[in-house]
This record gives structure tokens, sequence and C-alpha cells, in this order.
């Protein structure tokens, strides 16, 4: 029998390398290493779709004249839109807004209260904040490619800034913050109403207020560089991982099935549009699957957390049918000049989307995970979309229209002929 001792010793020694092991320590706070780390990647893999992803997407899609501004106002976009939800904007989406919660939030003023111990759910608030700021950054920075080409950077800039304080963070707070859409049961796992449907509808109302570019539709405006497209769109597919299974804030089997079926709406959105383009054009283009590719990644986007297999399917085949009519026909139809087509999908892809949340989230959650069926769900779907596209057309409209005359919107027609490269920034994206 050995000395006991040595079993005191033993267990003392256990004991001293469990306070050592950070994950033990993290565990008595609340938090949850896996949780953290997954979320750190995610918040990385978001930032990634803003710069370099959608810089380049758009960067290829506009003329050579114009690559650069694009690519610019996408960085300052990052770089403002850092600094305001630093200052006040992620109170106000993420705050408690007391009396008014239901509409906004209030508080964090200079991220006050958000330290190295402060803790959301199962990971750190300061890694909760950073990915919710990857969202408000992207989700401006969608708008550029409606106005590409002809909107003046400064006035560029004042608008993003009033649309984020003004739109993006009152929608946020109404969906994710604890305000009357989540609180009424609107499903809306990462961003359909709140991001693209959000950009996709102030897409629509900015370019029309700005007016077509020159020459358009009679002047052919073909891309500068569909290789830069088509990097950026694997950027964006790619990124988007982290954009919807992160929104699952944990390491676990939720964040692995939105995972699968966004992977899966995607590849069956850009099968499909190039599909429907081949038999309606007699060849399909790499713009087409890559465009196609975007429009499943939106669409997914706020079921990714709520459906399986089977819904991913359905949303990826609805979303690369119908965007693919929106951003071709209506557009044509109804004449109005969204450059790089941000309305035809974002808006209708996410809407697509939320409304067929409705409809198979009960896949995964079950008949009893809708409270009151599939019929009740689909009437909050649509009151979710409705509400974000009424009040993100009316206030873009007001601020696009004070702003235009305060400073105006538009460049002169001589730096829009120039291009807003050389007019705007003096620089050239190629020399050749």
């Amino acid at each position: 029998m050995r000395p006991l001792w040595n079993k005191k010793l033993l267990y003392a020694a256990a004991a001293g390398a469990l306070l050592v092991l950070p994950s033990t320590a993290w565990a008595q706070d609340g938090v949850d290493s896996g949780d953290t780390a997954w979320m750190l990647t995610s918040s990385v893999l978001v930032l990634f779709m803003t710069i370099p992803g959608l810089s380049l997407f758009y960067a290829g899609l506009v003329r050579a004249k114009n690559v650069l501004s694009v690519m610019m106002q996408c960085f300052a976009i990052t770089a403002m839109v850092t600094i305001l939800w630093t200052v006040y904007a992620y109170g106000l989406a993420f705050g408690d807004g007391g009396a008014l919660n239901a509409f906004i939030g209030t508080g964090r003023i200079l991220l006050s209260g958000v330290g190295v111990d402060t803790v959301s759910g199962t990971i750190p608030e300061t890694v909760f904040q950073m990915f919710q700021l990857t969202f408000a950054i992207i989700t401006p920075a969608l708008i550029v490619g409606a106005f590409a080409e002809r909107m003046k950077f400064s006035a560029m800039l004042w608008f993003m800034g009033l649309w984020v304080t003004v739109v993006y963070a009152p929608v946020a707070h109404w969906v994710w913050g604890g305000g009357w859409l989540g609180a009424m049961g609107v499903l809306d796992f990462a961003g359909g109403s709140v991001v693209h449907i959000n950009a996709g509808v102030a897409a629509l109302v900015l370019c029309i207020v700005l007016g077509k570019r020159e020459g358009y539709p009679s002047t052919p405006m073909p891309p500068n560089s569909l290789v830069l497209t088509v990097v950026g769109a694997s950027m964006l597919w790619v990124g988007w991982f982290g954009f919807n299974a992160g929104s699952a804030v944990a390491a676990d089997g939720v964040a692995g099935m939105a995972m699968a079926v966004t992977h899966i709406a995607t590849a069956t959105a850009a099968f499909t549009w190039m599909m429907v383009e081949w038999v309606r054009h007699g060849k399909p283009s790499v713009l087409g699957i890559a465009t196609g590719a975007v429009a499943g990644l939106v669409a997914i986007t706020p079921a990714s957390g709520y459906v399986g297999p089977i819904g991913a399917l359905a949303i990826g085949f609805a979303s690369g049918v119908l965007c693919f009519v929106a951003a071709s026909s209506v557009k044509r139809a109804l004449g109005y000049d969204d450059s790089l087509d941000v309305f035809g999908v974002h808006g209708v892809g996410g809407f697509v989307g939320a409304i067929l949340t409705g409809v198979f989230a009960a896949e995964m959650l079950g008949g009893s995970g809708l409270e009151n069926g599939i019929g009740a769900q689909l009437w909050l779907q649509f009151v979710g979309a409705a509400a974000t596209i009424v009040y993100s057309g009316v206030l873009t409209f007001i601020i696009a229209k004070a702003l235009d005359a305060a400073i105006g919107l538009r460049v002169t027609s001589d730096e829009e002929q120039e291009g807003l490269d050389i007019a705007l920034h003096d620089e050239r994206g190629f020399s050749l």
C-alpha cells in the first residue's frame, strides 16, 4: 500500500495543473475557448468578404476607368463604419434601449463596459462586437454596386455614415438586439432582412435618385476584368461560411449545418443560373455562374441556421431562377440603372430567402419547432421583410434627397466621362 501523502501530492499537482489551463480558467468565467476560437475565425472571414472579396468582385465589373473608385469606397466604408461602431453604433444596435428597446438600443458609447472580462453568451463581448461590426461594414458596402461610376466620394461618405446610423443599426436592433421583430418570432439567422433586403432596397432607391449613367443603356459598358470578379466571388463564397456558420455564435451542430446548407444552396443557385442562362442565351457565362453563386449565398443567409439540405436545395434553385429574372428582365423592363445588380441579387435574393425560411424551417426544427405552424411563420417572415423594405426605402430616400440638396450626390458630366479614378482620386487602376 502506497503512503497517503503520495496520493495527496498527486491530487495537489493535478489541481494545480488544471488551474493553469486557459480553457478551464475561461470556463469558470462563462467563456468557452472552442466557441471563442470559432468566432474569432468567423470575424476574420466576414471582414475578408468585404476586403478583399467584395472589393475585387465589384472592381472587375466596372469599366477600367472606375476600378479604383469602387475599391476605395469599400476600404473607406470599412474604416468609417469601424469608427462609428466604436463610438456609438454598437450601442444603437445591441444596447438596452429601456422603454424604447423595441425600436433602438442605447449606451455602449466608445464601447464602454466592453472589456476583457465581459461576456456575451459563451464568448467575450469584445469578440461578439467585432463579429457584428463586420456585418455593419459589409451591409453599406454592398450598396456601392448600385451607384458605381457616378457618385461623388464625399457624398458617398456622408450617405453611408447617416445610413448606418439611422437605417442599419435600428433594423439590426429590431431583429437581433431584442427589438420588436425578434420578439414577434421573425427568423433571420444571419441577415436576410438586416443585411440583404436592407441593402438591396437602399441600392434601388439610391440608384433611382441618382439617375442613370451617361449613355446607359445604349452604350456598351462591359466589365473590365471578369478574372477579378470571379476571384472576388470565390472569396465571397469562402468567407460566407463565417457569415452564416458564425452566426450560430458557437462551434456546435447548428454551425455545422449552417455551413453545409450554405454550400449546398450556393452550388445549386450557381448551377441553376448557369443552366437558365444557357437555355435562354445559348451559352453559359462566367459572369452568370459567379452571380448565381452570390444569389445563392444571399438567399440561404436568413435560413442557414433553421433549414436542412432539402430546404437548401429549394432555396438555391428558387434564388437562381428569380434573381436571374430580376437582374435581367425586370431591370430592363423598369429601366433603372442598378450598375452591378445589387437589388436584383441582394434585394430579391434576401426576400426569397426570408420568405422560404418560413416554409423550410420546419424541416430541421420539426413541426413543433414553429410554434404557430408554417402559415403563421410565413406571415411573420413577410412582416419582417415588409417592415425592412418600407423603413429602408423611406429613410434612404430622405437621406439621399437631403444630401443631394445640401452637397449634391453626383459627379459632373466631365468627371463621369473621364472616370472616377482620375477625377476623384488622381490615380489609375491600370497603367497600360
